[in-house]
């Protein structure tokens, strides 16, 4: 058969094959492109293809995966005889540079009896979307802030490794890839070792558990390792995920630090006070304060509520103390009659504020005995009726103050002058100085939210709205007001 018959029955068997196929001649001019090989060029006909193997190379652009121009154009090759596979190039076009490809070449060169080339054609595989999706997963790789490494299961060396993992560890990227999984170790001190190593081995996967990483200073890092089996390309690989446990660590010693030092505050403070879970006021602490004023042990009053161990001497204002504190998360200085261990009556300022400990939620009580201050106050009234029941020698202004000492819940006739706690003293005298909500934290030790807790309480007990509304009336009672130093 003639060279023209060949051709023509080659072209028909090449035409509905999936591969794009070029045939070349050995004169450079290019015989025939099969539709797919059309397609990967984003061309329609041979003409816009490229007549030449010249005119091919002039408007189709090709340079090597690692961004390294060819020295010699892959259908250069072909034509100079070369066999060659598995050549993975991106592809532009010189006329619409948005177009561009990524191909698989092979070359077939055909040899006539005297072993001359009579036949080449460019074999062309389409690859552009595995590489799109190995372009992503290297993007998602390397941008997750979780440390991962990816070994290579055929020899079982690192092949890609993150910026996590780098971070991680202290290691620079040239001393992980390349490097078996035993020269740098990431199954270190595995608990289950031996699991691990056999899983790796079998491309199974392998189940989180703890190890120590060893690292290039000398250190070490407690790690919990994964490992999940992937394909990457046609090759079967383990990616190594690990979560830090050093930060965890470190929190926990942060918490068992505040824990032990809220229980020593808590043990020692010299005011009677109980810690109890919020849900049903059962008590789990108490301090010894609390024991010393009203006579309860731990073992009376330790996992019982309030109305079981009958604290409180009315049941009812019991229920509104404790449903206040569920609502609002604080009460601050109301005055209560609690029971002592033996059944007589307490006068007290309880307070009260919501608490986060661990996971569970807890009601911190305070518990102020004013008993002493009760019946002074009680005294001092009865004082006062007996002297104004003849008031015929006394002057207006003093009548006046008089009255307002017998009824103290009176400020001038028209207002109430709340009984307010320490703390909210000390943060209405800030106000007045000018400080806000902010500098009083600061000044206090306080958390921002706590003070903001503080003035509500103020603006409800005096019966005000605005914070010039608050300077105003500790103008008229005795704060001082005016910048603070």
């Amino acid at each position: 058969m003639t060279n023209g018959v060949d051709r023509h029955e080659l072209r028909q068997i090449i035409a509905g094959l999936s591969e794009g196929v070029l045939l070349v001649e050995p004169d450079r001019t290019i015989a025939y492109a099969n539709a797919a090989a059309l397609a990967m060029h984003g061309a329609g006909s041979l003409d816009e293809l490229g007549a030449t193997v010249d005119a091919y190379c002039a408007r189709f652009h090709l340079r090597y995966r690692n961004n390294r121009q060819p020295e010699t154009d892959p259908i250069e090759r072909l034509v100079a005889g070369e066999r060659f596979q598995d050549v993975v190039v991106e592809v532009s076009r010189a006329d619409r540079p948005d177009v561009d490809f990524v191909h698989s070449l092979r070359s077939l060169v055909a040899t006539d009896r005297g072993g001359a080339p009579s036949c080449l054609a460019l074999i062309i595989k389409d690859v552009s979307d595995q590489f799109e999706a190995e372009e992503r997963f290297e993007r998602t790789f390397n941008a997750n802030p979780a440390p991962a490494v990816i070994t290579r299961l055929s020899d079982l060396r690192h092949v890609k490794v993150n910026h996590g993992f780098l971070e991680m560890t202290g290691h620079v990227r040239d001393a992980v890839i390349g490097r078996s999984v035993y020269e740098v170790d990431v199954l270190a001190g595995a608990r289950n070792r031996d699991l691990a190593v056999s899983r790796l081995h079998e491309g199974g996967t392998i189940p989180q558990m703890e190890a120590c990483l060893d690292l290039p200073d000398g250190g070490s890092r407690f790690v919990i390792v994964a490992g999940q089996p992937i394909a990457m390309g046609d090759e079967p690989c383990m990616l190594f995920t690990f979560a830090d446990l050093e930060l965890r660590r470190k929190a926990e010693t942060a918490l068992r630090q505040s824990e032990e030092r809220f229980a020593k505050a808590f043990r020692l403070t010299p005011v009677p006070t109980l810690l109890a879970r919020l849900d049903a006021f059962t008590v789990t602490g108490v301090n010894e304060a609390f024991t010393r004023v009203f006579g309860h042990g731990e073992d009376g009053i330790i996992g019982r509520s309030p109305a079981e161990t009958g604290l409180w001497a009315a049941d009812a204002m019991r229920a509104r103390f404790e449903e206040a504190v569920r609502r609002t998360g604080f009460v601050a200085g109301q005055e209560v009659c609690l029971r002592h261990a033996d059944g007589s009556e307490i006068d007290c300022l309880a307070s009260a504020e919501r608490v986060e400990i661990g996971e569970e939620i807890f009601a911190l009580l305070v518990l102020q005995d004013i008993t002493e201050r009760k019946r002074s106050e009680r005294e001092l009234f009865e004082a006062i009726e007996t002297v104004m029941a003849d008031t015929s020698w006394f002057s207006r202004g003093l009548i006046e103050k008089l009255a307002n000492l017998r009824q103290p819940g009176t400020r001038d006739g028209n207002g109430a002058s709340p009984d307010l706690t320490v703390r909210e003293r000390q943060i209405l005298n800030l106000i007045c100085t000018g400080l806000g909500d902010e500098a009083i934290a600061k000044r206090l030790d306080l958390a921002r939210n706590t003070v903001r807790n503080h003035v509500a309480a103020l603006y409800r007990k005096l019966g005000l709205h605005r914070r010039t509304e608050v300077v105003l009336w500790g103008r008229d009672h005795g704060f001082p007001v005016g910048p603070s130093g």
